[in-house]
């Protein structure tokens, strides 16, 4: 048996999320254009006697950061050792930086054995979209396309700990999405992306100054493709996003384990109201 471990190419990274979708993770359709933007040595497919079995992304962000997604042994493939062979392809990639994961709970105590320790959960929420809601007095709602991206960069890293402009550029500008950005006296208040999805449509990233303009980004992006449902990954630490998640009638359908390998980056965790993807953080 001969099993090898390659840079993607651009069809292998459309089976990664071809992949995903046989996980019931819901990816977005057009991401992996986006995801290949990020960084294209950053994805690793695992080929046993030239047959993809195996996959994993390794995302390196500035100088000091990186986030690991995409691990996934096809099941025929599994139990046999090839996963944990990409899994160190991987991380020897990130050597020296803190890395970010979001995996499923039920592998938390794999991850802990690989330097891995839990920061918080995120939770799936799901439902059909609430009404359409004003935002505040003076907030305006603004496509995203339309804003400087050096205004929407800047915002960005707020709530991320490095700069990501050529991940960020094409998530926010792709087909079958869209992007609101709240502004208030000229300046960002909130920032939501919707893309179509296999299921339900996914909002993130989902930033917001308030409870209210997030509420307000929500039911516009979802207005603005005509979602029939929506899924926000919400971080558990944040109280007030996952109470207007009740409060808009969305129900948890699914939670991964949000995990770091040193300390939790420093951003605006309470203007958190939906991380921007589970793959590449």
């Amino acid at each position: 048996m001969s099993f090898e471990i390659n840079v993607a190419g651009a069809d292998d990274i459309a089976r990664m999320a071809e992949w995903a979708a046989d996980e019931g993770w819901n990816p977005g359709n057009t991401d992996a254009l986006a995801f290949q933007a990020a960084d294209p040595g950053a994805f690793l497919i695992g080929r046993l006697n030239g047959r993809p079995v195996a996959c994993i992304s390794v995302v390196r962000y500035g100088a000091a950061f990186g986030f690991l997604g995409f691990y996934i042994a096809r099941p025929e493939a599994r139990g046999k050792g090839y996963g944990i062979k990409i899994w160190d392809a991987g991380m020897a990639r990130l050597k020296g930086r803190n890395v970010g994961l979001d995996g499923v709970v039920a592998q938390q105590h794999n991850y802990r054995k690989s330097g891995f320790r839990l920061s918080w959960n995120n939770v799936r929420h799901e439902g059909p979209p609430p009404p359409d809601a004003k935002p505040p007095a003076g907030v305006a709602l603004v496509d995203a396309r339309t804003v400087p991206f050096d205004l929407i960069a800047a915002y960005d890293r707020r709530f991320f700990p490095e700069a990501r402009d050529s991940f960020l550029a094409p998530w926010v500008g792709l087909p079958e999405r869209a992007g609101l950005v709240a502004m208030k006296d000229g300046a960002l208040q909130g920032l939501g992306v919707i893309r179509a999805c296999r299921a339900a449509s996914r909002i993130g990233p989902l930033y917001a100054a308030s409870p209210e303009i997030a509420s307000a980004l929500v039911g516009a992006l979802a207005a603005k493709i005509g979602a029939q449902a929506v899924a926000i990954d919400i971080p558990d630490r944040n109280k007030p996003a996952v109470s207007l998640a009740d409060q808009m009638g969305l129900k948890p359908a699914f939670e991964t384990a949000r995990m770091y390998t040193g300390p939790d980056p420093a951003v605006d965790y309470a203007g958190l109201f939906g991380v921007t993807s589970l793959e590449l953080g």
